[in-house]
């Protein structure tokens, strides 16, 4: 039991460090960060992080105007322009090599998703099995 609990501690904390290493890259790269942001794990080869409250006070009128998609295709641009430093900071927090990034925006809930597929582990043990979720 002591193992499976130091496993999910140091999830914790590399979940912990990848929600603010993305808040800080927002802020820097956006002019605003998020108010919230969580990172979880979507099975073994998938970190997702949810950042609330992203929204710039120009993008929020687009909102109000009822321009939500001029609102995705900006922060789609945006995110492609600034693609590198998010995967950097990921990998080199996690350990892995990230394979495939997407980021998706909710304009009226301003809510962000950064999506990272990471390069399958390698397995934890001599016999072949799929690394468990939480083993970085």
């Amino acid at each position: 039991m002591t193992g499976a609990r130091s496993d999910e501690q140091r999830a914790g904390g590399t979940l912990s460090r990848v929600s603010s290493a993305l808040v800080t890259l927002h802020k820097e790269q956006f002019g605003r960060g998020p108010t919230r942001a969580r990172a979880n794990f979507a099975g073994a080869d998938t970190v997702v992080i949810g950042l609330d409250d992203v929204m710039l006070p120009a993008e929020r009128v687009m909102v109000e105007m009822g321009d939500q998609q001029r609102v995705r295709e900006s922060r789609a641009a945006l995110q492609a322009a600034t693609r590198d430093k998010f995967v950097a900071a990921v990998e080199s927090i996690v350990g892995r090599k990230v394979v495939a990034f997407a980021s998706a925006i909710d304009p009226d809930q301003g809510v962000v998703w950064e999506v990272f597929n990471l390069e399958p582990a390698a397995p934890q043990s001599g016999d072949g099995a799929a690394p468990r979720p939480l083993a970085l």
